[in-house]
């Protein structure tokens, strides 16, 4: 698992690098495993856009990945580690013993023909999935989840992890990816490990047209605009844009708070580093 790059043939080249995908030990994706994924140019269901600069991209078709892990109990043969074109991270393609197969977030040490299992009393090695009252204190963890049955929701891109600091009551202290500190219910499940494909955050695009391959289409500055486009539009000659940073509706771009952190703010032991 590394990052190549090229030899600086063309402007784009120069800059781009892209995962060598060792990792990587079957190129065809289970047919079983597969649904069609139609794209929305980031339109919502009134056709208006509600997600910016998206649009075109390579066709993709979606991985039905298990974040909820419930094969308790029966022993998974990893058959094969393959790319996900829907995500960071890589997906191990699970065979299990009673005939099923199934796609599931594939934790760095992870290699063809592991025994996997999930369940309670199973050894604690990487893509073993267990509650996290069965799991030791200092281990690394990936594919948490937030509510007991839910499936995982936190850790899940490349290189992702937590950490599990404590256990206290009915809850464990978890390290999150961002540094912050929070508590999870003890029941709550988590898979053994971190997330695969470490160095993706490594790779360099290195050019506008990959970026159009990914389905990001470019993002025009609001001090470029005109007055009518963006508030932070027009002014004689090349301007800084007059006010503090916002969106084309006005809503403050930097530091501004738009969560609603009441429901969650009782399980939060200690924020995120700034």
């Amino acid at each position: 698992m590394g990052v190549r790059k090229f030899k600086p043939v063309t402007p784009g080249r120069r800059f781009m690098t892209v995962s060598d995908f060792a990792e990587v030990t079957h190129g065809r994706p289970e047919k079983s495993l597969l649904l069609p994924k139609p794209k929305t140019g980031g339109r919502g269901n009134t056709g208006r856009v509600t997600a910016s600069h998206r649009g075109g991209g390579h066709k993709k078709a979606y991985r039905i990945v298990d974040f909820k892990r419930d094969k308790l109990g029966i022993p998974g043969r990893v058959a094969s580690i393959e790319y996900d074109p829907n995500r960071s991270a890589r997906i191990a393609l699970i065979h299990y013993a009673d005939g099923e197969k199934r796609y599931i977030i594939a934790p760095a040490a992870m290699e063809v023909d592991q025994i996997v299992y999930s369940g309670e009393e199973y050894d604690i090695k990487p893509g073993n999935s267990l509650p996290l009252a069965k799991i030791p204190l200092g281990m690394n963890i990936h594919n948490i989840e937030l509510r007991p049955g839910k499936g995982g929701q936190v850790a899940r891109s490349a290189g992702a992890m937590g950490e599990l600091l404590a256990k206290e009551g009915d809850f464990a202290h978890v390290k999150m990816p961002s540094g912050e500190v929070r508590l999870f219910k003890l029941e709550c499940k988590a898979t053994i490990g971190q997330v695969g494909n470490i160095e993706h955050e490594n790779i360099s695009l290195g050019k506008a047209g990959r970026s159009r391959w990914l389905g990001r289409r470019p993002r025009v500055r609001g001090v470029a605009m005109n007055p009518v486009d963006h508030p932070m539009g027009g002014g004689e000659g090349k301007s800084s844009g007059g006010r503090h940073p916002c969106s084309p509706w006005g809503q403050l771009a930097k530091g501004l708070k738009t969560g609603n952190r009441k429901r969650a703010a009782k399980l939060i032991v200690k924020r995120r580093e700034k």
